[in-house]
């Protein structure tokens, strides 16, 4: 089994493989990905109109999460 990356980006969303993912509601019931997407961006401002994923709108918001992982 290979390691998936999830990228947070500055102030931005949280960005994943497609090839790899599957995102399930509540139910169980499958989102449509995106076509023809190489990575999967999705909401972590809350601003975003097609929640789970990413419309742009955290830069209208001025979302602010720029955390990082500790060094190693």
């Amino acid at each position: 089994m290979s390691d998936i990356v999830i990228r947070c980006r500055e102030n931005g969303p949280l960005v994943v493989p497609a090839a790899t993912l599957k995102i399930v509601d509540h139910l169980g019931n499958a989102f449509p990905l995106p076509a023809g997407k190489e990575n999967v961006a999705l909401c972590r401002c809350g601003h975003s109109k097609v929640k789970p994923f990413c419309d742009g709108s955290h830069r209208a918001a001025t979302f602010q999460a720029s955390e990082t992982a500790p060094q190693s």
